[in-house]
């Protein structure tokens, strides 16, 4: 298991199990593509991963647990210039300074989003400077704390008179829930972690 193990997550591991041409699936119709990047950095030789916590003033997903990334314009020249041009804006993250390493399967929201989530590996420590109308804080979390099945769950959840499954990783007062959590168990699995034994496919949606 990771949690016993973190130091076979080198970065090769990283490199040989994410595809930079994944033939990710097309999106449904009506749906709004945005592109966001997971930030993977090493302390300590442990890999840690990079979060924001919105604001309570953005339009949508207030106050939750995100990637940087946003919305694609039709200036960005594909989903990773969009992932790219939203952390420089969001944190001050400069994208070249950015390796990326791969891409993971994107996930549909009930909220009307189709989210691509590329893994780039970035420097650390970095002097970020957050935009104070989009990021109310950084979240630096260790890879390692993902990899607790303890620390996950799945249920119901109700949007609009919509009743869907979530999943959500907790630890402490931190909750991670949504297209986030998908995001992870799809790197999660990547790396050979099955966090929900028994349920290699976890019905969540959203």
């Amino acid at each position: 298991m990771l949690q016993n193990d973190m130091t076979r997550l080198s970065l090769n591991l990283f490199k040989d199990r994410l595809s930079l041409n994944p033939n990710p699936p097309a999106p449904p119709p009506d749906m709004q593509l945005a592109g966001v990047l997971a930030p993977l950095f090493f302390s300590k030789d442990e890999p840690h991963l990079l979060f924001t916590q919105r604001t309570m003033t953005v339009r949508d997903h207030r106050g939750q647990i995100s990637f940087p990334g946003g919305v694609h314009s039709s200036q960005d020249a594909d989903l990773l210039a969009t992932a790219l041009r939203e952390a420089r804006e969001e944190i001050g993250l400069d994208p070249e300074q950015v390796e990326v390493l791969g891409g993971i399967n994107p996930v549909a929201t009930v909220t009307g989003y189709w989210i691509t989530a590329f893994v780039g590996l970035i420097p650390y420590p970095y002097d970020f400077h957050l935009n104070s109308g989009e990021v109310e804080r950084l979240l630096l979390l260790p890879l390692e704390g993902f990899c607790d099945p303890r620390r996950w769950n799945s249920g119901e959840y109700t949007y609009h008179g919509r009743m869907v499954r979530v999943c959500c990783w907790k630890h402490g007062g931190t909750v991670i829930w949504g297209a986030t959590a998908r995001l992870l168990l799809d790197l999660l699995q990547r790396l050979g972690e099955n966090v929900f034994p028994g349920d290699q496919d976890v019905p969540c949606v959203d």
